[in-house]
């Protein structure tokens, strides 16, 4: 699996990833123009060809014709299987960057830099990348591990508040499924959200170990891998839905509710649990309810999930807190019944 680096001044450590490398691509979006210069001039310091590839910012990204654009540049450049793809920026960023990485030469070494907090906890972390079409959200794809991921933390000190926020609903939720510790420490200390504390950086470490271990157990996601995804086929949907406008915090946050709601009705959750998710996203500034009207094409998108089987629903459920499971082809008046406890 990847070689992870956690820590503070990191970017000065990108040379030394990149053993036996000659020619690296960046790919970047433009508001980190200036970033992607300064790590170039590093590269070619350290004796490196090095080619950048500005790309939109945000889901934009994530599109064939961006994917394009990439090999594009990789092609009249010869890129070989001895060369490199850098993938800096947020998650969507680094899921097309490793795309581009997997599918050129049937795979090529990436080495990703998240400069969010969603993207460090989780896009950047276990292998997958892929890009969406009009169908749905990262329907095309492959598993692709990269070469090494380095979370410099001090990146975080330029990142919006509510971006920054948004990011923490992936950490919520490895407390959800699998670490308690994760989900009081949210609730009770204020330092959680402070990218300078010793308690941030304790969170991220240990969501990357969380996805890490899972990942490394289930690589193409055949078993465990799935508890994942809690709150994401509905989240998703409703990224799909607002044409990905959406931060894709926002839009699990909503996700995890309507799992937890879930849950609740199939028997398995209690009340006081529900009550506990709604709290601690609303805590965090992050939506908790949706608009009724969307149903129809969130069931719609929700029917296409990865996760769906020959057209039956299946949901990533809890049995309780840390303690995830699946729940297989619900019946649609419960699916309904959960959907009408998160509507506006």
């Amino acid at each position: 699996m990847s070689n992870i680096l956690i820590g503070r001044a990191l970017l000065n450590e990108i040379p030394s990833t990149l053993s036996g490398v000659k020619k690296v691509l960046i790919v970047y979006p433009q508001p980190l123009a200036t970033t992607a210069e300064a790590l170039s001039e590093n590269l070619k310091d350290s004796g490196f060809e090095v080619l950048l590839a500005e790309v939109p910012a945000a889901e934009d990204a994530k599109r064939v014709e961006v994917a394009a654009f990439c090999w594009q540049i990789m092609g009249k450049s010869d890129f070989n299987r001895n060369d490199a793809v850098i993938g800096l920026g947020g998650g969507s960023t680094t899921d097309l960057a490793g795309f581009v990485a997997a599918t050129w030469l049937r795979g090529i070494r990436s080495v990703l830099i998240p400069t969010t907090l969603l993207g460090m906890v989780d896009a950047a972390i276990g292998g997958k990348t892929g890009i969406n079409t009009t169908e749905g959200k990262n329907l095309v794809g492959a598993f692709h591990s990269p070469h090494s991921v380095v979370i410099d933390l001090d990146t975080l000190h330029s990142l919006a508040r509510n971006e920054l926020l948004a990011g923490m609903a992936e950490v919520v939720k490895y407390g959800l499924i699998a670490d308690p510790w994760i989900l009081e420490t949210l609730e009770h200390d204020p330092a959680a959200t402070d990218p300078s504390s010793s308690v941030f950086e304790e969170l991220i470490r240990r969501s990357v170990a969380i996805k890490e271990g899972v990942t490394s157990r289930d690589f193409n996601e055949s078993g465990e891998r799935e508890f994942l995804n809690y709150g994401h086929t509905l989240g998703h949907a409703i990224e799909h839905a607002e044409r990905y406008k959406w931060r894709h915090g926002a839009a699990i946050s909503i996700g995890m509710v309507f799992a937890a709601e879930l849950s609740m009705l199939s028997g398995k959750l209690s009340e006081a649990d529900v009550i506990r998710h709604r709290s601690v996203f609303e805590a965090l500034g992050l939506p908790t309810s949706y608009r009724a009207d969307r149903w129809p094409q969130l069931l719609d998108t929700m029917q296409k999930d990865k996760k769906a089987r020959a057209g039956s629903l299946r949901f990533v459920v809890l049995d309780k807190i840390g303690k995830p499971s699946m729940l297989n082809a619900p019946t649609p008046e419960l699916v309904f019944t959960a959907f009408q406890a998160i509507v506006e």
